[in-house]
Protein backbone atom coordinates (compact mmCIF):
# COMPACT_ATOMS: atom_id res chain seq x y z
CA UNK A 1 0.00 0.00 0.00
CA UNK A 2 1.19 3.48 -0.74
CA UNK A 3 2.17 5.20 2.28
CA UNK A 4 0.08 8.01 3.32
CA UNK A 5 1.32 11.44 2.35
CA UNK A 6 2.66 13.83 4.99
CA UNK A 7 0.66 17.02 4.83
CA UNK A 8 3.22 20.02 4.43
CA UNK A 9 3.34 23.04 5.71
CA UNK A 10 3.23 26.52 3.76
CA UNK A 11 5.87 28.85 4.84
CA UNK A 12 4.77 32.44 4.66
CA UNK A 13 6.10 34.45 2.11
CA UNK A 14 8.57 37.22 3.00
CA UNK A 15 6.91 40.41 2.22
CA UNK A 16 9.44 43.85 2.74
CA UNK A 17 6.94 45.73 5.13
CA UNK A 18 6.85 49.47 4.27
CA UNK A 19 7.61 52.41 6.85
CA UNK A 20 4.45 53.91 8.65
CA UNK A 21 5.19 57.41 7.45
CA UNK A 22 4.62 59.84 9.97
CA UNK A 23 3.96 63.66 8.90
CA UNK A 24 5.17 65.05 12.38
CA UNK A 25 8.18 63.29 11.70
CA UNK A 26 8.83 64.45 8.38
CA UNK A 27 8.33 68.31 9.29
CA UNK A 28 10.97 67.47 12.23
CA UNK A 29 13.79 66.44 10.34
CA UNK A 30 15.87 67.14 7.73
CA UNK A 31 16.31 64.65 4.66
CA UNK A 32 16.38 64.81 0.83
CA UNK A 33 15.33 67.96 -0.48
CA UNK A 34 14.78 69.29 3.59
CA UNK A 35 16.47 71.42 5.17
CA UNK A 36 16.13 73.33 8.70
CA UNK A 37 17.61 77.22 8.21
CA UNK A 38 17.49 79.93 11.13
CA UNK A 39 16.53 83.35 10.70
CA UNK A 40 17.34 86.63 12.75
CA UNK A 41 14.72 89.21 13.44
CA UNK A 42 13.66 91.18 9.82
CA UNK A 43 15.86 88.69 7.91
CA UNK A 44 14.37 88.20 4.70
CA UNK A 45 12.79 84.34 4.41
CA UNK A 46 12.16 85.21 0.79
CA UNK A 47 10.93 88.74 -1.50
CA UNK A 48 8.24 89.01 -3.98
CA UNK A 49 9.13 88.56 -7.23
CA UNK A 50 11.73 86.01 -6.46
CA UNK A 51 11.36 82.55 -7.72
CA UNK A 52 8.64 80.19 -6.04
CA UNK A 53 11.01 76.75 -5.91
CA UNK A 54 10.23 75.77 -2.01
CA UNK A 55 7.34 75.51 0.55
CA UNK A 56 8.69 76.40 4.17
CA UNK A 57 7.11 75.13 7.17
CA UNK A 58 7.64 76.73 11.00
CA UNK A 59 9.20 74.68 13.89
CA UNK A 60 9.78 77.92 16.32
CA UNK A 61 9.45 81.51 15.90
CA UNK A 62 7.20 83.80 13.44
CA UNK A 63 7.37 84.57 10.12
CA UNK A 64 5.63 88.07 8.70
CA UNK A 65 3.93 87.97 5.17
CA UNK A 66 3.57 90.94 3.40
CA UNK A 67 2.81 92.69 -0.29
CA UNK A 68 3.84 95.34 -2.03
CA UNK A 69 1.84 97.25 -4.83
CA UNK A 70 2.61 99.13 -7.54
CA UNK A 71 2.73 101.88 -5.85
CA UNK A 72 4.95 101.22 -3.38
CA UNK A 73 2.29 101.03 -0.78
CA UNK A 74 2.98 97.77 1.87
CA UNK A 75 0.48 95.93 3.78
CA UNK A 76 1.52 92.93 6.11
CA UNK A 77 -1.27 89.88 5.57
CA UNK A 78 -0.43 87.24 7.89
CA UNK A 79 1.70 86.56 10.92
CA UNK A 80 2.34 83.08 11.65
CA UNK A 81 3.99 81.13 14.31
CA UNK A 82 5.19 77.31 14.96
CA UNK A 83 2.33 74.77 12.58
CA UNK A 84 2.19 77.16 9.88
CA UNK A 85 2.98 76.60 6.20
CA UNK A 86 3.68 79.69 3.83
CA UNK A 87 4.93 79.47 0.23
CA UNK A 88 2.79 76.69 -1.09
CA UNK A 89 2.05 78.93 -3.81
CA UNK A 90 4.56 77.35 -5.55
CA UNK A 91 2.95 73.87 -5.90
CA UNK A 92 0.58 75.86 -8.30
CA UNK A 93 2.36 75.48 -11.81
CA UNK A 94 0.85 79.19 -12.19
CA UNK A 95 2.61 80.70 -10.38
CA UNK A 96 6.73 80.72 -11.05
CA UNK A 97 7.17 83.81 -8.84
CA UNK A 98 6.48 84.80 -5.19
CA UNK A 99 3.62 86.83 -4.71
CA UNK A 100 4.50 88.09 -1.44
CA UNK A 101 7.41 88.27 0.93
CA UNK A 102 8.27 86.91 3.99
CA UNK A 103 10.65 87.69 6.71
CA UNK A 104 11.26 86.77 10.52
CA UNK A 105 9.55 88.96 13.31
CA UNK A 106 11.68 86.71 15.87
CA UNK A 107 14.18 83.77 16.05
CA UNK A 108 12.95 81.83 13.30
CA UNK A 109 13.83 77.82 12.91
CA UNK A 110 12.07 77.22 9.47
CA UNK A 111 11.56 73.70 7.03
CA UNK A 112 12.08 74.32 3.31
CA UNK A 113 11.17 71.42 1.64
CA UNK A 114 12.29 71.57 -2.14
CA UNK A 115 8.75 72.08 -4.80
CA UNK A 116 9.89 68.48 -6.18
CA UNK A 117 10.00 67.11 -2.78
CA UNK A 118 6.51 68.58 -1.34
CA UNK A 119 4.96 67.18 -4.46
CA UNK A 120 6.54 63.89 -4.50
CA UNK A 121 5.53 63.50 -0.78
CA UNK A 122 2.07 64.91 -1.38
CA UNK A 123 1.06 61.98 -4.27
CA UNK A 124 2.90 59.67 -2.29
CA UNK A 125 1.38 60.37 1.28
CA UNK A 126 -1.93 60.10 1.94
CA UNK A 127 -1.73 61.09 5.83
CA UNK A 128 0.62 64.06 4.99
CA UNK A 129 -1.90 65.27 1.63
CA UNK A 130 -4.84 65.26 4.20
CA UNK A 131 -2.84 67.21 7.16
CA UNK A 132 -1.84 69.84 4.44
CA UNK A 133 -5.12 70.57 2.89
CA UNK A 134 -6.60 70.47 6.08
CA UNK A 135 -3.89 73.41 6.55
CA UNK A 136 -4.95 74.99 3.46
CA UNK A 137 -9.15 75.12 4.06
CA UNK A 138 -8.05 76.61 7.52
CA UNK A 139 -6.14 79.30 5.83
CA UNK A 140 -8.66 80.21 3.61
CA UNK A 141 -11.26 79.94 5.89
CA UNK A 142 -9.32 82.51 8.12
CA UNK A 143 -8.74 84.85 4.96
CA UNK A 144 -12.54 84.72 4.27
CA UNK A 145 -13.33 85.84 7.71
CA UNK A 146 -10.51 88.53 7.56
CA UNK A 147 -12.27 89.71 4.47
CA UNK A 148 -15.78 90.03 6.59
CA UNK A 149 -14.38 91.82 9.53
CA UNK A 150 -12.47 94.36 7.38
CA UNK A 151 -15.46 94.70 5.67
CA UNK A 152 -18.67 94.98 8.61
CA UNK A 153 -16.65 95.52 11.71
CA UNK A 154 -14.95 98.52 13.67
CA UNK A 155 -10.97 98.95 13.94
CA UNK A 156 -11.79 97.80 17.66
CA UNK A 157 -13.09 94.70 16.74
CA UNK A 158 -10.60 93.36 13.97
CA UNK A 159 -8.15 94.58 16.54
CA UNK A 160 -9.73 92.63 18.91
CA UNK A 161 -9.88 89.54 16.77
CA UNK A 162 -6.54 89.89 15.29
CA UNK A 163 -4.85 89.86 18.70
CA UNK A 164 -6.95 86.78 19.32
CA UNK A 165 -6.50 85.26 16.32
CA UNK A 166 -2.11 85.34 16.94
CA UNK A 167 -2.47 84.01 20.77
CA UNK A 168 -4.28 81.25 18.61
CA UNK A 169 -7.25 81.36 21.23
CA UNK A 170 -9.68 78.63 21.03
CA UNK A 171 -6.99 76.22 19.89
CA UNK A 172 -5.49 73.40 22.10
CA UNK A 173 -7.30 74.49 25.17
CA UNK A 174 -5.00 78.06 25.10
CA UNK A 175 -6.89 80.89 27.06
CA UNK A 176 -3.92 83.12 26.92
CA UNK A 177 -0.45 83.26 25.16
CA UNK A 178 2.32 85.83 25.12
CA UNK A 179 2.48 87.39 21.46
CA UNK A 180 6.51 88.49 21.16
CA UNK A 181 7.47 90.59 18.87
CA UNK A 182 4.91 92.73 17.16
CA UNK A 183 4.96 96.04 16.79
CA UNK A 184 1.90 98.61 16.35
CA UNK A 185 3.13 99.31 13.00
CA UNK A 186 2.15 95.38 12.06
CA UNK A 187 -0.93 95.80 13.72
CA UNK A 188 -2.16 98.73 11.93
CA UNK A 189 -1.27 97.18 8.89
CA UNK A 190 -3.12 94.08 9.64
CA UNK A 191 -6.49 95.76 10.22
CA UNK A 192 -6.42 98.21 7.63
CA UNK A 193 -5.80 101.55 10.00
CA UNK A 194 -3.32 104.05 12.04
CA UNK A 195 -0.81 103.50 14.58
CA UNK A 196 -2.57 105.58 16.36
CA UNK A 197 -6.18 103.99 16.89
CA UNK A 198 -4.00 101.53 17.38
CA UNK A 199 -2.31 102.58 20.20
CA UNK A 200 -5.18 103.90 21.45
CA UNK A 201 -7.26 100.80 21.53
CA UNK A 202 -4.61 99.08 22.91
CA UNK A 203 -4.21 101.51 26.17
CA UNK A 204 -7.66 100.85 26.42
CA UNK A 205 -7.68 96.66 26.46
CA UNK A 206 -4.92 97.31 28.88
CA UNK A 207 -6.72 99.32 31.21
CA UNK A 208 -9.75 97.26 30.90
CA UNK A 209 -7.24 94.06 31.91
CA UNK A 210 -7.32 92.50 28.18
CA UNK A 211 -3.98 92.32 27.89
CA UNK A 212 -0.83 93.29 29.74
CA UNK A 213 3.11 93.30 28.78
CA UNK A 214 4.98 90.82 30.61
CA UNK A 215 7.92 89.48 28.37
CA UNK A 216 5.85 90.25 25.40
CA UNK A 217 2.44 90.90 24.48
CA UNK A 218 -0.08 89.00 26.85
CA UNK A 219 -3.70 88.17 25.37
CA UNK A 220 -7.02 87.03 27.79
CA UNK A 221 -9.79 85.36 26.46
CA UNK A 222 -11.44 88.46 28.37
CA UNK A 223 -10.57 90.20 24.85
CA UNK A 224 -13.64 87.89 23.69
CA UNK A 225 -15.98 90.17 24.91
CA UNK A 226 -14.76 93.14 22.76
CA UNK A 227 -15.71 91.05 19.58
CA UNK A 228 -18.77 89.81 20.73
CA UNK A 229 -20.17 93.34 21.99
CA UNK A 230 -22.89 94.84 19.63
Amino acid sequence: MPSPRRSQKLLPIATKSRKVFDPKAFLSNTGTGKTVQHYRPKQAVYSQGDPADAVFYIQEGRVRITVVSKQGKAATIALLGPGDFFGEGCIASDHPLRMSSAAAVTDCDVLRIEKPQMLRTLHAEHDFSDLFVAYVIERHNRTQADLVDQLFNSSEKRLARALLTLAHFGKEGRSEEVIPGISQETLAEMIGTTRSRVNFFMNRFRKLGFIHYNGGLQVHSSLLSVVLHE
